[in-house]
């Protein structure tokens, strides 16, 4: 074995590494980072130089990079311990995050089961959809509708229930087919009317609609409108088809609240969470459903009715309590009106420096995320990777933003301030002079 002088990672970084949604021989030709230290929304690589982190630490940091109090109470936990399973064993940091997610519901959920990504929420929400009609004599009820430009994860049953093209047609092969309805942006009626005549016409073999509501974050920001999910959940009550809500994007801060469904008085069967859950620091994600979805799975061993799903680090205790501490520092803070005021100052910057630039072709926001589409004509170059081209130009300002196809993403930290929202702004303006 060879030791090898890397005190930055690097060399190892380029001998050993294999990055997520990267092509690597892409990755090892452009500057790398290495990134050292965190505090509030900014990040240090290990030469020293400061940026803004414009991407949230992949959309999860809800109140900066090591926060005081999340940062105590992950090192008080972990005087007593680290982890305990959550198989057939319980813990106090779990039940008391859970009682806190079940409160913030309004008791409208009654049970979690946790896990530790957004992906395996929605798996789960899937499967106990699917376990749900069979434990109820139905098992005919298999299919699943959802919405083109739909991003729900990378496990075989996400990307079946998904339309992210791009990612996952290699593995078409081997997803299970579901049933695509066209966005509702591109024709509100349409979408419900066919909607509607799928489920008058099968809802005897389909066993759930699932939804990103709000925004669809992987779609480039695609807004969902309520009134197309209420009406959605109208007509699946009506033909008693489960709803699946995937807000592993959309909550803790991002849009203004803690579970956005919730404040809007939108309900499903089951609702998904994760990212921001933790406040961007320990993997943990939840799936929220009702008691009668539950009661469905009891009875006697033999009956085989049990729910045959886990994980390793299922309700980490270290994760279970800096999520509880992050939620109730976040509380406040959207009671008080502040996160709205700085939502509302992100929204105007975002337009006051993007919405008449002639490299932007279009804008997409809601809350605290905003999406850039490009337009490569416009550059003299008609560079055909402008995205990666300005986020990599965006390092030498000072920011660090993710690319998506030809678009640039703006999802900082939900704490960032109105001084902290000029920086990004007025320093993404420059980039965009190249």
């Amino acid at each position: 074995m060879i030791k090898i002088d890397d005190k930055d990672g690097l060399i190892t970084d380029r001998l050993h590494s294999w990055h997520p949604f990267t092509q690597m021989k892409e990755y090892l030709n452009f500057p790398r980072i290495s990134v050292e230290k965190g505090e509030g929304c900014w990040i240090w690589d290990t030469e020293g130089n400061r940026y803004l982190d414009g991407n949230a630490s992949v959309w999860t940091n809800v109140h900066g990079h090591a926060h005081p109090a999340l940062d105590e109470a992950i090192k008080k936990q972990l005087s007593k311990i680290a982890h305990s399973t959550w198989l057939g064993l319980t813990h106090p940091c779990a039940s008391k995050l859970t009682e806190k997610l079940i409160n913030i519901c309004q008791n409208y959920y009654q049970r979690i089961f946790f896990s530790d990504n957004g992906s395996n929420a929605v798996e789960i929400a899937l499967k106990q959809s699917f376990q749900y009609w069979q434990n109820l004599g139905k098992p005919q009820k298999q299919k699943v509708i959802g919405l083109e430009d739909a991003y729900h994860g990378d496990t075989f049953g996400t990307m079946s229930v998904g339309s992210s093209d791009r990612f996952h047609d290699k593995f078409s092969a081997w997803c299970f087919e579901s049933i695509k309805l066209p966005h509702p942006e591109d024709g509100f009626e349409r979408s419900l009317s066919l909607l509607e005549k799928i489920l008058s016409d099968k809802a005897e073999t389909i066993a759930c609609f699932i939804v990103e509501p709000f925004v669809q974050g992987a779609a480039g920001m695609r807004v969902v409108s309520d009134s197309f999910v209420k009406s959605s959940i109208m007509l699946c009550k009506k033909y008693k088809v489960q709803v699946i809500f995937d807000e592993v994007f959309v909550g803790f801060g991002r849009l203004g609240d803690l579970i956005p469904s919730v404040s809007s008085g939108l309900r499903a069967d089951f609702t998904c969470l994760g990212k921001g859950l933790s406040g961007g620091y320990l993997p943990l994600a939840a799936t929220l459903t009702r008691e009668e979805v539950y009661q469905t799975f009891l009875g006697n061993f033999q009956e085989e009715k049990t729910f045959f799903h886990g994980h390793t680090f299922t309700a980490n205790p270290l994760a279970s309590v800096v999520a509880l501490e992050s939620i109730c520092l976040l509380e406040p803070i959207i009671k008080s009106g502040d996160l709205q005021r700085r939502i509302s100052y992100f929204t105007k910057r975002v337009e006051q420096h993007f919405s008449s630039h002639p490299l932007i072709a279009s804008i997409n926001h809601a809350g605290f995320c905003a999406c850039l589409k490009l337009n490569n004509k416009e550059h003299p170059q008609n560079l055909p990777r402008i995205g990666l081209h300005f986020a990599l130009k965006a390092r030498e300002n000072g920011l660090i933003l993710r690319p998506l196809r030809d678009a640039i993403l703006l999802v900082p930290p939900i704490c960032i301030s109105c001084p902290e929202i000029d920086f990004l702004c007025e320093n993404l303006s420059i980039v965009l002079q190249y």
